[in-house]
């Protein structure tokens, strides 16, 4: 199915899916931690937004990212440029910072599908693996052309997300301060 079809599916459907290559993935059920540790990156990107005073917009969990048509990933949380989406808006158009938070189910695939599917999306200069159990990060960013560069982050880190002008503590995803 493509894209949109997928969504018209999905919409009231209990559970969670993704849309790989035409198929709907059930994702599988999160724990504690993972809810914990994607919760507070959301709420450190939207405190990072409004402490640097940058017009950008951050999500949680739920969002859509549509890769190609017939491929979407709904990433732990997201940020974007320009206005507000309205409030029926399932589909996130010009992503800028896609956040993945590992489980024990999802880590092969935020390293590699993720990985490349997310920056087959122009918009999209940053792509963050963050690790709960091991309170890191893999911040993949896009340089010139198609190149990606890659950093392990740790809890004493800053991310610089330039060119959108955030930067955010590492240690805010881990823990509440």
């Amino acid at each position: 199915m493509t894209v949109d079809e997928y969504l018209v599916w999905a919409t009231g459907r209990p559970g969670r899916y993704e849309l790989v290559n035409g198929r709907p993935v059930r994702m599988s059920p999160e724990t504690t931690g993972h809810i914990s540790v994607k919760s507070l990156v959301w709420l450190a990107f939207l405190d990072a937004i409004e402490d640097q005073g940058l017009d950008l917009h951050a999500l949680g969990d739920g969002a859509t990212v549509r890769i190609t048509d017939r491929t979407a990933f709904e990433p732990d949380a997201v940020v974007y440029g320009g206005p507000v989406l309205g409030r029926k808006e399932m589909i996130v158009p010009e992503p800028v910072i896609v956040v993945e938070v590992v489980s024990p189910s999802s880590g092969g695939r935020d390293s590699s599908v993720k990985l490349a599917g997310y920056f087959t999306v122009p918009s999209v200069m940053h792509y963050l693996v963050v690790d709960g159990d091991e309170e890191t990060v893999v911040h993949h960013r896009r340089t010139d052309g198609t190149e990606i560069a890659t950093r392990l982050l740790t809890s004493a880190d800053t991310i610089d997300l330039a060119p959108t002008g955030l930067n955010v503590a590492v240690r805010r995803f881990f823990a509440r301060r």
